[in-house]
């Protein structure tokens, strides 16, 4: 087949462009030619509603799937804590990168005296918002839409003590500012920190290209976390965590995973350390033990308070 160029489609956000950029490098290192094309999704579109209120999982991914079915670009990049765990008929996962910080952070105003007392906190993230409120019931949490940068200039123009951020995304556009703090007892969102690129299923030109840039780790730890927002039900629209992490020394995953009612009140954990051999269910088997001891109750809840 003739050499083509592979067309990359992102989102049009500073972050977005970011990772399509770092993808179209790594191609390029590998002698393969490429061309950026941005479009803007929904999800960047209408601002004025919290995601789960506007009921679509993948708002963010959506538009690109469409512009890859119709032919318009080869692969799509993506922040994968976005992507629904279910792909559209059509489109496979052809590589994940090397994982970036999995930490959520808490961007304040240099003073932290609200932590012991009343405070007003912001965040789009259903799951951010439960695990704060958990911890901090006599907080306000706020919702905070937009891309990285509309957030962080919605930060500082409001009264809010602070709002919640993935690390990731701040250090990958140098906006990670001095005044934060690590909030590693927070479960993240199950692929935070991760990229993923995405092909068309019968595209073997493209999917050899980008398998090329597959980092095996990261991939096995996302799936395993996947698996369990899967299992769970979860999409945009339930406050779940999940962190799969490897342990070389042991040869051992270890996964930590969260399901909580949407004011926080309610919180089920599990902790798991399983032989490397035991990764493909691990993900299944915690959200099962989760889903038999109050899960699914709390599951149906969480839907039917979502549907009102």
């Amino acid at each position: 087949m003739a050499e083509k160029t592979i067309r990359i489609g992102t989102r049009d956000s500073e972050l977005a462009l970011w990772q399509a950029h770092t993808v179209e490098k790594k191609l390029n290192d590998l002698g393969y030619k490429t061309e950026i094309i941005a479009v803007k999704s929904q999800g960047d579109i209408i601002l004025d509603k919290p995601l789960y209120e506007l009921g679509i999982t993948g708002i963010f991914t959506k538009t690109l799937d469409i512009a890859m079915i119709n032919g318009q670009v080869d692969i799509a990049v993506h922040s994968m804590k976005d992507v629904p765990t279910a792909l559209p008929i059509g489109i496979v996962q052809g590589a994940v990168l090397e994982r970036a910080n999995t930490l959520d952070i808490l961007v304040h105003k240099g003073n932290l005296d609200f932590l012991e007392e009343n405070g007003t906190i912001a965040t789009g993230s259903l799951r951010r918002q439960a695990m704060w409120l958990n911890k901090y019931p006599n907080h306000t949490v706020v919702d905070l839409r937009g891309n990285v940068n509309t957030r962080m200039q919605k930060l500082n123009e409001n009264d809010w003590n602070g709002a919640v951020f993935a690390s990731a995304g701040l250090e990958r556009i140098n906006l990670k500012p001095t005044e934060f703090i690590n909030l590693d007892w927070m479960i993240p969102a199950p692929a935070q920190g991760a990229m993923v690129v995405v092909a068309m299923a019968n595209d073997e030109y493209v999917l050899d290209a980008v398998s090329q840039l597959n980092d095996v780790e990261t991939e096995v730890c996302t799936h395993i976390e996947r698996q369990f927002l899967k299992i769970l039900e979860g999409g945009c629209t339930a406050p779940i965590g999940a962190l799969a992490t490897y342990c070389e020394l042991e040869d051992t995953f270890t996964f930590k995973g969260a399901l909580l009612s949407i004011d926080g009140k309610q919180k089920l954990e599990i902790e798991k350390v399983v032989p490397v051999g035991e990764w493909k269910k691990l993900g299944f088997n915690c959200a099962k033990e989760i889903l038999e001891n109050g899960g699914a109750e709390l599951m149906a809840t969480i839907k039917a308070a979502l549907k009102k």
